[in-house]
């Protein structure tokens, strides 16, 4: 009799994910269990099991589901406001988690290897973001930060902002880098001629340029490997 009324206790009182993540680990929770904890209250008429199962029902991959809009989440019924913003945040956070251990003191061994990090970083942007990566003299990343965010020109990729920033951090090169939303990594004409512009003012001030990558959906392209820049 006691072992009945223990079974029916334990069938009434399921274990919560959040326990489960306490006892088992994070990486033993399903995609479902995850998404309630961060959800953490369901709807008026679901509880937040049903609606994290009912969220992801409506992706066919975790690729799809990161990518969908505010305006999408919201859609799906017991999604309002706050939680479509809760679930962008969580994803944002995610990404950018993912990519910090990589990106400082990370050392870079060639162009390709970098590309790879960096395609997997920007292939969903769809803008363009201009990069600039400084290292040291052993080649360690010493700091990476987005000049900017939107159409290429001459006035916001200036020599002058990007080796301004070298100086402070005391760069011994730099990598430049960009994305082509358009998933292509074939350089423009004003690619090359912004590369050009900017590998002659990093002679003059005495910090190597090392290379300018495209970066495109799956491919990339080094102005390096395509001799379009001068050896060092």
């Amino acid at each position: 009799m006691k072992e009945i009324e223990y079974k029916f206790k334990e069938f009434t009182n399921p274990i919560t994910p959040r326990e489960r993540l306490e006892k088992c680990g994070e990486q033993k929770l399903s995609n479902q269990e995850l998404l309630a904890i961060i959800l953490r209250t369901g709807s008026h008429n679901e509880s937040v099991h049903v609606l994290s199962q009912k969220i992801l029902e409506q992706y066919k991959s975790l690729y799809v589901f990161k990518m969908a809009s505010l305006e999408e989440l919201q859609q799906i019924k017991g999604i309002g406001r706050n939680k479509a913003i809760l679930i962008k945040a969580m994803i944002e956070l995610g990404r950018r988690i993912h990519f910090s251990t990589c990106e400082y003191g990370e050392k870079v061994t060639s162009s390709g290897g970098l590309a790879q990090r960096l395609i997997e970083q920007m292939k969903d942007f769809e803008q363009e973001h201009f990069l600039v990566i400084f290292l040291n003299t052993k080649n360690l990343i010493i700091k990476e930060i987005t000049l900017f965010i939107g159409s290429l020109n001459k006035s916001v990729a200036h020599p002058r902002e990007i080796f301004k920033e070298a100086l402070k951090v005391s760069a011994a090169s730099v990598i430049l880098a960009h994305n082509h939303p358009s998933g292509e990594a074939n350089p423009s004409l004003a690619d090359i001629k912004l590369t050009k512009r900017i590998e002659k003012a990093s002679f003059a001030i005495g910090i190597r340029l090392l290379d300018h990558l495209i970066i495109g959906k799956k491919y990339y392209f080094s102005m390096r490997e395509h001799s379009l820049l001068r050896e060092c």
